[in-house]
């Protein structure tokens, strides 16, 4: 354990984000992963909400700005043929 104040305040700090970003990234994985389980017709009406969802987790630094381009990018590309199987 931390032997000096800022230390400990840190540490604080630091369990709370994890604790904030943990909870996005999870959101935001379960809700690509619903995404994938969708037929064509069921992708095209939850992409907006995917993309919802991972503009969040890039707001809130949860992800990076590239790795949230990067799930659009994947999001889009697998909206655009159909699901298979």
């Amino acid at each position: 354990m931390a032997n000096i104040k800022s230390a400990e305040k840190r540490i604080k700090q630091t369990a709370k984000r994890q604790l904030r970003n943990r909870s996005l990234r999870t959101r935001l994985r379960t809700e690509v992963k619903e995404f994938r389980q969708k037929d064509a017709s069921g992708r095209a009406e939850a992409l907006p909400s995917a993309y919802a969802e991972i503009d969040r987790a890039w707001r809130k630094g949860a992800i990076h700005k590239n790795a949230a381009a990067r799930y659009k990018s994947r999001l889009a590309k697998a909206s655009a043929k159909p699901k298979q199987s």
